[in-house]
């Protein structure tokens, strides 16, 4: 695996921080690819939430990063534990995405079976965490008390 590193800039142990911030694989992503045109932001972003809490992913966003290794110990170093926390989503945000989901079909979206996103909007939103994101609308949307950290 080449490019950028998560941790590069980040250095606060995990139970240090007060709030947590819930970082979607988009924004890890585009650090990780050295993204020309949104890794400078995504990093500035992550440092900043960083500083102001707990870093934060689920097995959602953990899958969705894992698909640019070849290797489990790769990720594991890209995603340093002592930095960036892992959660199981809870039973009440599985319930809330689903809802969220039904909303979404109700208003003729096309998908059939819950997306991600859903999941990782009802994990933040039932944890009462913020999303660090670049994919605002359909969070926006169907959560529309999630606070949200994302370019203008």
């Amino acid at each position: 695996m080449t490019g950028g590193g998560i941790a590069g800039g980040l250095n606060h142990p995990i139970g240090l921080k007060s709030t947590a911030v819930l970082v979607d694989s988009n924004v890890l992503l585009d650090i990780m690819t050295e993204n020309p045109e949104w890794s400078p932001w995504s990093a500035r972003a992550l440092a900043a939430a960083a500083d102001s809490g707990r870093i934060v992913i689920n097995t959602i966003i953990y899958a969705e990063v894992s698909v640019r290794y070849t290797r489990i110990e790769d990720l594991e170093a890209a995603l340093p534990r002592d930095i960036i926390e892992r959660e199981a989503i809870p039973d009440p945000a599985a319930f809330l995405a689903a809802k969220a989901f039904l909303a979404y079909r109700r208003r003729g979206g096309s998908k059939t079976s819950p997306l991600p996103d859903f999941l990782i909007g009802a994990h933040a939103a039932v944890a009462g965490y913020r999303l660090l994101t670049r994919d605002t609308a359909r969070y926006r949307t169907y959560f529309p008390t999630l606070p949200l950290i994302a370019p203008n």
